[in-house]
């Protein structure tokens, strides 16, 4: 018998390839290009918008010249072409609020501020959950999907050689998002049917 394709849990349906899949982002060789490519910038909750709205004098202390002056053309989050609330870009790249290491690694700049204490949001929870994208459909449920891309190919790579599922890496932010209890069911679905 066939592993089934969607488990739900807890009025959220969790796509197979969650548990099947294994990733380990692999930032020393993608350079954090999920940061910078793609015709949108990262998708955002409204609580998310009031919160970068509020806190955003202390988090641009941290930006490059290049976001702020995005940030104050654009606002500090707009609306892609689908309606959705995202993250402005620079010059319809990389992310306005993208800052760079020496070695040309892209981080957020959200989550450096957070560090140094100036921001209550880590980072937007898409970024953090990526490559899980999180769906509200219309009948209440919620669908978390894999997002296959090819930026990322070296994360599934370094997956597949450490052993380690998607859902598993993503410990942290599913714990954050849908709560403890929550990640406890994806490891009790996943040793009863995907181990």
């Amino acid at each position: 018998m066939s592993s089934p394709t969607i488990v739900e849990i807890d009025n959220t349906l969790v796509s197979s390839d969650i548990f099947t899949e294994r990733f380990i982002c692999d930032i020393s060789r993608c350079h954090g290009a999920c940061c910078i490519i793609g015709d949108s910038g990262a998708p955002l909750e409204d609580h998310e918008c009031a919160l970068i709205e509020k806190e955003y004098d202390k988090i641009s202390k941290y930006l490059r010249i290049e976001g702020i002056r995005s940030i104050k053309e654009q606002g500090p989050f707009v609306r892609d072409i689908d309606e959705d609330l995202v993250t402005p870009l620079i010059g319809g790249e990389e992310c306005a609020f993208t800052l760079f290491d020496k070695d040309d690694i892209c981080f957020c700049g959200i989550e450096f501020a957070h560090s140094q204490g100036e921001s209550t949001l880590r980072k937007p929870i898409s970024c953090w959950l990526y490559p899980i994208r999180v769906s509200r459909l219309s009948n209440g449920l919620t669908a978390l999907n894999l997002h296959q891309w090819h930026v990322c190919v070296d994360g599934y790579v370094k997956g597949k050689k450490e052993g380690v599922p998607v859902f598993r890496f993503l410990k942290e932010p599913l714990t954050f998002a849908f709560g403890s209890e929550f990640y406890d069911k994806l490891e009790a679905v996943y040793e009863r049917i995907y181990k």
